[in-house]
Formats: structure tokens, C-alpha cells, sequence
């Protein structure tokens, strides 16, 4: 017996008659979390973590149908327990475990098993049926340690500054631009933010989640109040006239991409950070393991080799899901 099944809505539950991260309206969602491509808006009703709630209200309207529980906190529906336990991929992330007539299977959504101090650090848990992202797939996706990659940041963003040039650097709005403000060396100038940006940074601390303080991006603002600082902005808003304001500057960009070859130039950037919000090879490979789930199924990303490598090396039952995921936070 499976407790997940495929739809042309999304990920199923039959037992309990929920979905998990689907992308057609349906009655009842359970999100893993707030990105987009796994919470959109036009459901019924949506079951998230507590530290998803105002993001979620942000993004898909404040009269939103929304209940939240904690990690480890338990809900039954039509006899199937549903608990959520941490994913590690941005705040309020969260794996979707059920538990039905002795088997368990959990939906991990987006994670990444190196803790970030921002998020809540990942969490093994074991089940028959695990359902695993595969955006980084391939050995070629190895990630030195974050704080190996701030020192990089903060070292390059000093030199600007010595140099008289502003900085710009490129990070998703919801997860990774919070992750860089919480590790930038403040001591090397002022951090200012996109709008988009600063929104979603006043919703998570609605949330009763602790941010450093930064200054947002205003056109009111004199050319020379940026003068040495670091501005943080969503890929979105590069080569755009509102970066004008800004130079002289040099852009760096946050994104797993950045470790294949090439991927700086294609995007324009002077400067790359490989910085994912997702597991890399290792962790992928480490965490599903942890599970010792009997059957593993794979979402987004490199599912076809990865799905091989699982097969022949690991000897672990894997099929692939095609899936909707995977269309918005730039990993």
C-alpha cells in the first residue's frame, strides 16, 4: 500500500484527501513551504509550519484560509497523522510526514542538510516511502562549508568599498537574501535591500523571526547614501534602470549554478557565490539514506541520472515524479 499517488494536481494523499505542494486549486493543501512553486495560491485551504504563515499571507493574500502547526506537532485526518519536521531549506521549510496503517511516508519538499543558523537545521526522518528533490544531482555538486563562502562575500565586498565601488548582490527574496544578511560583516559598511526584499523580511519578523537590521532602498535616497554598501536584490531586478542609482558598482550573484562553468558569464555578474538553499550530491545521498526508506521518489532536477546512481550503486527502489517544482528560487 502507498500512501502517495500522482495526479494531474499534484502530490496525493487518497487516505486523508490531501495534496502536498499541488499546482491546481484543490480543497486541502499541505505546503512545504512558501516559494511559490510549491505554495500557489487558488486552494481551499493550506496547512503549513507556523514560520510560513505571514509569507504565505504576504504572497497568496491575508484572508487566507491558513492552520499551521509546530515540528513534531501532530494532526489525524480521516485516520492518517500528519506531522511536520524540519527541512533546512528557508525559514518555516518543512518535511510532510503520514503515518497510516503502519507505513509512513514522508514529502520533503526543498531541503538542504547543512544548518544555515537561520533556518531550522534538517531532520532525518525514517519512513517506508520518501519523496527527495534532486536540483543538485550530479558529483559536480559539492558545496564548501557557508562560512567559507562569507568570507568570500565579505572579502569582495570590502574591496569594492576600498576601491569606491558599490556592491550588488543577487539572492532570492525568501530564504537566501535573509540567510546573506544574518553572515555579512557589518563592520564593512551599510547593507540596503529591494523592496521585495524588505517586505518579505518584515513578514518573517512578524513571525517572531530574529533579522538584522538593514535599510531599504528608497528613491528619496542621495546617490552617495550608498556609497561602500552591499545592496541585496532579487535576480530579477538585474540590468534594470533601477540599479543606475547605484554606480559605480560591481554585481555578484548567490546561486548553486554558479559552481558549472560558464554560469557567471551567462547571467552578467562579475562575480559568482556558489550558495544553494538545496542539498548538494553529498547530502542528498546522505539524507535519503537516513531515511532508509524502501522506496524513494524523485522530484525536480537531475532525476534520471540520479534515479540510476540510487539504482545501481545504492540498491534502492527509485522512480522519478514529474512534477511542477523547481520554477522559482534560483537554488
Amino acid at each position: 500500500m502507498s500512501l502517495l499517488e500522482l495526479t494531474k494536481s499534484g502530490l496525493y494523499c487518497p487516505q486523508a484527501d490531501v495534496y502536498i505542494d499541488p499546482w491546481r486549486p484543490v480543497e486541502m493543501a499541505i505546503c512545504t513551504h512558501a516559494h511559490s512553486d510549491h505554495a500557489r495560491w487558488g486552494m481551499k485551504h493550506y496547512l503549513a509550519h507556523h514560520d510560513s504563515a505571514e509569507v504565505m499571507k504576504l504572497r497568496l493574500g491575508a484572508d487566507l484560509s491558513l492552520e499551521t502547526l509546530g515540528y513534531g506537532e501532530k494532526l489525524v485526518i480521516n485516520g492518517v497523522q500528519i506531522s511536520l519536521y524540519p527541512a533546512g531549506h528557508i525559514p518555516g521549510s518543512a518535511q510532510i510526514r503520514l503515518e497510516y496503517g503502519g507505513k509512513i511516508a514522508v514529502v520533503s519538499g526543498d531541503y538542504k542538510v547543512e544548518d544555515d543558523g537561520l533556518s531550522e537545521a534538517f531532520e532525518p526522518v525514517r519512513c517506508h516511502e520518501f519523496v527527495s528533490e534532486c536540483t543538485f544531482g550530479l558529483p559536480i555538486y559539492k558545496w564548501e562549508s557557508q562560512s567559507e563562502i562569507f568570507n568570500q562575500i565579505n572579502s569582495w565586498w570590502k574591496e569594492n568599498a576600498t576601491a569606491g565601488r558599490n556592491s550588488v548582490l543577487f539572492a532570492y527574496s525568501l530564504g537566501k537574501a535573509q540567510r546573506i544578511i544574518q553572515n555579512l560583516d557589518q563592520e564593512i559598511g551599510e547593507v540596503y535591500v529591494h523592496g521585495a526584499i524588505w517586505n518579505t523580511n518584515q513578514a518573517l519578523i512578524r513571525n517572531g523571526i530574529e533579522l538584522r537590521d538593514v535599510k531599504l532602498v528608497t528613491a528619496d535616497l542621495p546617490k552617495s547614501a550608498y556609497q561602500g554598501a552591499l545592496i541585496i536584490a532579487p535576480p530579477a531586478s538585474m540590468n534594470t534602470p533601477w540599479m543606475k542609482k547605484f554606480t559605480p558598482y560591481q554585481t555578484g550573484i548567490c546561486s548553486g549554478w554558479m559552481a558549472v562553468r560558464g554560469s557567471r558569464r551567462r547571467r552578467a555578474a562579475d562575480r559568482g557565490f556558489i550558495l544553494s538553499d538545496h542539498a548538494d550530491w553529498e547530502g542528498l545521498i546522505s539524507a535519503i539514506e537516513a531515511t532508509e526508506a524502501e522506496k524513494v521518489y524523485l522530484t525536480h532536477g537531475n532525476t534520471a541520472s540520479f534515479g540510476r546512481f540510487l539504482k545501481e550503486e545504492k540498491g534502492l527502489d527509485a522512480l522519478e515524479l514529474k512534477t511542477l517544482f523547481g520554477e522559482e528560487d534560483e537554488s
